[in-house]
């Protein structure tokens, strides 16, 4: 992907150093919740399952222990640097763009896709595949933000440390939006999946209030994303350092986003 085709797409690039750290964050806040829908759902030895988006490694490597030898789970990504290397037995790493290329070949029981589609532009064609893979009885787990639904960095907003922490989420929120991301879109997932024609269409949201990772991840995404608050005229590089020093205190109470789990099942 090239600088401006970043600029215009999605905002926190794969290829940016910071990007191993905000994966095992993501992994530390979220990883608990999907394997509990995934358990919940009964993928076991033998499965067939697709990681759409896949990121980082840990939620491929979770899969592959749950369907062992003798099932697969087929990785994908537009960008695979962070996945290439856990290729081999039961994993399949591929470079896909889900709402462009045709699903990997086969059926699965399983399509999942975490933090992926509150920032693909064509959400719906995107959806329309991912159901599209499944065979029938197969299930569908999407889990996605929604930033609007609670858009604090710092719910908690006691102090100036956590006045600014808000305002610099505010501008991140803005930058996304810039780029086509649906800040409301993960309270829409049930519904969507009705309209998909999935029946047993269930859903809950998670979101930490505070947490290490939380910290871990918010000093990656503001680093990630710096030049481009200054760049746009929502922060000053004395803001963000100052932000940066406040969240270094592990004082602050940081929350992300909640977390929206969908899922569903092909009749």
């Amino acid at each position: 992907m090239s600088e401006h085709d970043t600029d215009r797409g999605y905002l926190l690039d794969n290829r940016q150093a910071q990007a191993g750290t905000r994966f095992g964050a993501l992994a530390e806040l979220f990883d608990p919740v999907t394997f509990r829908h995934v358990d919940r759902l009964g993928i076991g030895a033998g499965m067939r399952c697709w990681e759409v988006g896949a990121g980082g490694p840990s939620v491929p490597l979770g899969l592959a222990e749950r369907v062992g030898p003798t099932g697969g789970v087929v990785a994908t990504d537009i960008d695979i640097a962070w996945t290439r290397d856990i290729a081999g037995g039961p994993i399949e790493v591929l470079v896909h763009d889900v709402a462009a290329d045709p699903p990997p070949p086969g059926e699965f029981d399983l399509v999942h896709a975490r933090l992926v589609l509150v920032h693909v532009a064509d959400r719906a064609e995107a959806l329309r595949r991912m159901v599209r893979a499944l065979r029938p009885g197969g299930r569908l787990l999407l889990e996605d933000a929604d930033p609007a639904l609670q858009p604090l960095l710092c719910p908690d907003e006691s102090g100036p440390e956590q006045r600014l922490a808000n305002r610099l989420r505010t501008g991140f929120r803005t930058l996304m939006a810039a780029r086509g991301a649906d800040l409301a879109y993960g309270r829409t997932l049930p519904r969507a999946l009705r309209e998909a024609g999935l029946d047993d269409v269930r859903a809950d949201a998670y979101f930490p209030i505070t947490s290490p990772a939380c910290v871990v991840l918010e000093d990656a995404t503001v680093r990630q994303i710096r030049h481009r608050l200054v760049g746009e005229g929502l922060a000053t590089d004395e803001e963000i350092d100052r932000h940066l020093a406040n969240v270094a205190t592990g004082r602050l109470d940081l929350a992300t986003a909640p977390l929206i789990s969908a899922w569903g099942r092909r009749p």
